[in-house]
């Protein structure tokens, strides 16, 4: 394949792909806002054949909650969990469907049009390897779809939510502690059991860690 190659519509991907979801050995990881990115459900069952048929190690798929809209689709992914494949869910939307393949070539779906989804592949390793980070970071924000399920998720307090708005807000510790009426000790103090109570590392990653939880409201 050439490092880069752009093909219109499912059938032609999967044609000229096919050997790709075939030869499937170490890792298969996806990204997609749903279950329904590729239009044609032939094509899709074809490519799910495939990759289930290689003998891949490592199946991760990641999506946005979009996904989880109807009852048919969440059985399909606790299939596919099921099955050995680890299924998270975003924390944002995430756009069409990517797709990294033993981290040597990368499928990068476009907007769907009348004449139908146009896809890039590359085998570029700068490209391939930048594609492949951005999925980790997103991976690394995600929830496992069985906790997602449950509504897993801590427990804050008013005040908790009171100290989680303050920091969503951008303001400095000193005017966050004036406005709530505490000492600037006991605010940070607060700051750092919220941190704690998120598994977060730090205050961004507190607010992106509430934001998949949905504790921001």
């Amino acid at each position: 394949m050439t490092e880069i190659v752009t093909i219109r519509g499912d059938l032609e991907l999967l044609t000229r792909t096919g050997h790709l979801f075939s030869s499937v050995r170490e890792e298969f990881v996806c990204a997609a806002r749903d279950l329904d990115t590729w239009s044609r459900l032939g094509a899709r069952q074809a490519a799910r054949d495939l990759v289930r048929d290689s003998g891949t190690h490592q199946i991760r798929k990641l999506y946005s909650s979009a996904a989880l809209a109807e009852e048919r689709s969440r059985g399909h992914l606790g299939e596919l969990v099921g099955r050995g494949a680890r299924v998270r869910i975003a924390a944002t939307a995430l756009p069409h469907e990517t797709i990294v393949i033993d981290r040597r070539f990368v499928i990068l779906a476009g907007s769907d049009t009348p004449g139908g989804r146009e896809y890039t592949l590359s085998t570029a390793p700068t490209l391939v390897g930048g594609v492949y980070a951005l999925f980790e970071a997103a991976w690394e924000t995600a929830t496992d779809l069985e906790a997602f399920l449950r509504g897993e998720r801590p427990q804050l307090d008013a005040d908790s939510r009171t100290v989680l708005r303050a920091l969503g807000s951008g303001a400095t510790d000193e005017t966050a502690a004036r406005d709530l009426g505490m000492s600037l000790r006991t605010y940070r103090r607060r700051v750092a059991e919220l941190l704690d109570t998120l598994d977060a590392g730090s205050r961004f990653q507190a607010g992106v860690r509430a934001g998949e939880l949905g504790l921001n409201g």
